[in-house]
């Protein structure tokens, strides 16, 4: 039989824990604040309805573009199709950059670069998704690791002749007259664009397996290549 000191002690352990845990997450009523942002598009808490963009009540292990009743792009739903869920790690990648998970995403939001606003704004989300008080244990409210891409990756110049040659690779699925037939056509993205949907694969941020292989495989340099590349092709 455990003392009775002893069973304190380690409740008291856990609790404190646990605290600690939750502000490292973020706080809760900043998060509302940082929630106006959304207002215009999104609506969370009683009553909530789908709008411009969908409820977000029980967002986190939600499939994207999974929510009965919304407009998605056809992006998002393929980006469901694929795989994502929207759990802390993913939700931050988006809410950060968008594009860097659903490249031609309807919503117009640039994203949140201010990492302490992006945590608040989680955690508040986070309250309107089921037991909120089990997280940052287990998916899928785990904490994010950090995913934000090196300035000096972007501000790589890439050698279009060698993305030609790389791309070879690439045009075995997306048309190289850019056409769009289930595939998403890749001619014409920004560079930076590019550069950060392949990361995103590379770190496995976007769920599709073969492109995470494809990624994978790809040196910081390669990258640059082929996004300078299908940037300027016709």
């Amino acid at each position: 039989m455990i003392p009775l000191f002893r069973t304190c002690l380690i409740i008291a352990v856990l609790c404190v824990a646990g605290f600690a845990q939750a502000r490292q997450m973020g706080d809760v009523e900043k998060g509302a604040v940082v929630f106006n942002q959304c207002k215009s598009c999104h609506q969370i808490g009683e009553g909530a309805k789908n709008s411009v963009g969908p409820q977000l009540n029980g967002i986190f292990g939600r499939p994207a573009g999974s929510e009965p009743g919304a407009s998605y792009s056809k992006s998002m739903l393929r980006a469901g199709d694929d795989g994502l869920i929207w759990t802390e790690k993913t939700l931050d990648a988006y809410i950060e950059n968008p594009r860097a998970l659903v490249s031609k995403t309807r919503m117009s939001f640039r994203g949140i670069a201010d990492k302490s606003k992006r945590r608040d704004l989680l955690a508040y989300l986070r309250s309107f998704s089921d037991d909120p008080a089990n997280i940052p244990e287990a998916e899928p409210t785990a904490t994010a690791t950090d995913h934000e891409l090196d300035p000096t990756i972007l501000a790589i110049q890439g050698d279009p002749e060698y993305g030609e040659y790389l791309a070879s690779e690439c045009t075995t699925c997306h048309q190289s007259d850019g056409s769009n037939a289930g595939i998403p056509g890749i001619i014409g993205w920004p560079v930076d664009d590019f550069v950060v949907a392949m990361h995103a694969y590379k770190r496995e941020l976007r769920p599709h397996p073969v492109m995470q292989m494809m990624a994978g495989r790809l040196s910081d340099e390669e990258i640059a290549s082929i996004a300078a590349y299908f940037k300027d092709l016709d």
